[in-house]
């Protein structure tokens, strides 16, 4: 099956490796994920890029993410992350690496979507966990993300 997988894996990791317009905290986060180019990622737009992102690493398409369609996908949320974080800003700024729980990487874990603890998420766990996920990144609780919900807080 891992077979299968990469080649979804480095597709999907290509994809995400725009070169950035516009470099700094969320950028890359935003280019990602603004479905309509309008600045800003509302709930929808996260739950719709979700489900592409669900439908590129469920090899077996039997629509769960087990144990190691999820490692691949870690691996290569990692490997995205590592190319796109913004020069001049360290661990702690570029997207929000340093804030813990609300890093946008962190509400990708298998542990955080797996809901009913069975090991696997399912496609229902992962679209269901969008509004906690913009949630969790929205910052100024405005109800969509946007540049401004990255990098340090003014006054650090």
């Amino acid at each position: 099956m891992r077979k299968l997988i990469a080649p979804t894996a480095v597709l999907l990791v290509l994809e995400y490796s725009v070169a950035l317009a516009s470099p700094g905290p969320g950028a890359h986060f935003i280019e990602n994920w603004d479905l309509d180019g309008n600045g800003q990622v509302t709930v929808e737009e996260a739950r719709e890029r979700r489900s592409d992102v669900f439908a590129s690493f469920d090899a077996n398409e039997d629509d769960f993410l087990d144990a190691e369609e999820y490692e691949l996908f870690d691996e290569a949320r990692a490997l995205d992350q590592a190319e796109n974080e913004p020069q001049g800003h360290g661990r702690g700024q570029g997207l929000g690496q340093g804030r813990g729980n609300r890093n946008p990487a962190n509400g990708m874990r298998l542990e955080v979507n797996d809901n009913d603890g069975d090991g696997k998420v399912s496609k229902t766990e992962f679209l269901g966990n969008a509004d906690a996920w913009i949630e969790m990144i929205d910052r100024n609780g405005d109800g969509v993300v946007t540049r401004a919900d990255f990098g340090p807080r003014k006054g650090q």
